[in-house]
């Protein structure tokens, strides 16, 4: 078999979110066409259901191999250009498959919001994919692609409209209708977990450089209590998705080079308003957000929340939820001579489903028709320091995705 046959393999195609992803590529890609891809996963019985139930092409390769068999894996990889994995969460599913792409020189994208787990393979992937020229670009969804590019969009505006960069960017979610994916939230409980069985690990979630070994930059807000936001001029709460949002905005900041200087501060918070409204909810919701982390913490209410509260198997919004689905993100910064500027990034559907299975589509195929390895040569990355303002407008023009700056400061 030539050993690259395929453009791109789907891996994890008959879980909910893979399944998404795939019925994207039928409809924008078809079958045999711009894009030779195939689905994959541990079930041949299950990849022709959903290929049968998506009405693609009979044609369309379906390939077996398990998460845990390592040969399997290694055969796979070797007949691709790139793999998008949603087979979550990684640290308990991801080992051997991403090991496999940077031993083969595959390129990989997921849909990680591991912290604990990506510090690890950072490490240990580097140098193996370095001299594959394996491109491995960790949270290609939700999180964190909005977040990353749109520090990245506004920092080139700055230089392009103020002359120099911005020392402190406020990263604050304006509106968010849909849900989070099912696999975000057993992401969490299973880092919760490996915490419970390793404490050092709580340094690590703790460190907002925890992914950019061997640096440490200045002493980054809490964003851990209510605030008023001078910047932004509103109240704003906890997000939960900063702590990994935070850390791949340095990574990818340290591997362009630091452009913005090292003493780049970046904060990441929900806006919740003006006035004593704005306060109040702001206060509420980082109460709340004190508690979830409290239970979190305790094994029998994380076995509790999987068992009733996470999606089974297969299950998610309908397309109706997804389709209607929103987010509207407000980026602000200030250079160190005062200077301010704004951006806004939307999403056309909802975050965790509708949106990210657009995002991790086109991130893996501008990797593969758009990135060289003199832009991005073997190695681990982030979406915003491998493919920046490239996959920021193959986005806009394909996946719903807008960056603009406000005209108020532009």
């Amino acid at each position: 078999m030539n050993p690259k046959t395929h453009d791109l393999i789907v891996f994890g195609a008959t879980g909910f979110t893979g399944r998404l992803v795939a019925e994207y590529l039928n409809t924008t890609y078809g079958v045999g066409r711009d894009v030779k891809w195939a689905m994959a996963g541990r079930s041949l019985d299950k990849l022709r259901r959903v290929r049968d139930e998506l009405g693609i092409s009979e044609d369309l390769p379906l390939l077996v191999a398990d998460a845990s068999d390592t040969a399997a894996l290694k055969k796979l990889v070797a007949q691709t250009r790139v793999v998008i994995t949603t087979v979550g969460p990684y640290q308990l599913h991801g080992n051997q498959l991403v090991g496999a792409c940077a031993d083969a020189g595959t390129d990989y994208v997921d849909l990680c919001g591991e912290p604990g787990w990506m510090a690890e393979k950072i490490p240990q992937l580097q140098k193996p994919a370095a001299a594959s020229g394996a491109r491995i670009v960790f949270s290609c969804g939700f999180d964190s692609i909005p977040f990353d590019l749109g520090v990245v969009f506004l920092q080139h505006e700055a230089m392009k409209r103020l002359g120099e960069p911005l020392v402190r960017v406020h990263g604050r979610v304006k509106t968010m209708k849909g849900t989070f994916s099912g696999g975000t939230a057993a992401s969490l409980l299973a880092t919760m977990e490996a915490v419970g069985r390793d404490r050092s690990l709580i340094k690590t979630l703790g460190n907002p450089y925890a992914l950019v070994p061997g640096f440490k930059g200045p002493r980054q807000p809490n964003d851990g209590v209510a605030e008023y936001d001078e910047l932004a001029k509103a109240w704003t709460a906890p997000f939960v998705m900063a702590p990994i949002n935070t850390k791949n905005v340095h990574r990818t900041h340290a591997l362009r080079g630091h452009p913005w200087g090292t003493d780049f501060v970046y904060s990441e918070r929900m806006l919740t308003g003006k006035g004593s409204k704005g306060e109040q909810r702001a206060r509420k919701m980082a109460r709340n957000t004190k508690i979830q982390n409290v239970l979190l913490a305790i094994g029998p209410t994380r076995a509790l929340i999987r068992r009733f509260a996470l999606p089974k198997p297969g299950e998610g919004p309908n397309q109706h939820q997804r389709e209607t689905g929103h987010y509207e993100l407000l980026f602000v910064g200030q250079t160190a001579g005062g200077q301010t500027l704004s951006a806004t990034v939307k999403g056309d559907r909802d975050p965790g489903y509708g949106s990210t299975c657009k995002l991790i589509t086109e991130s893996a195929l501008c990797l593969i028709q758009e990135v060289d390895h003199q832009m991005a040569p073997g190695g681990v990355w982030t979406p915003g320091a491998a493919m920046g303002l490239t996959l920021a407008s193959r986005l806009q023009a394909r996946a719903g995705l807008s960056f603009a700056i406000n005209a108020a400061t532009a």
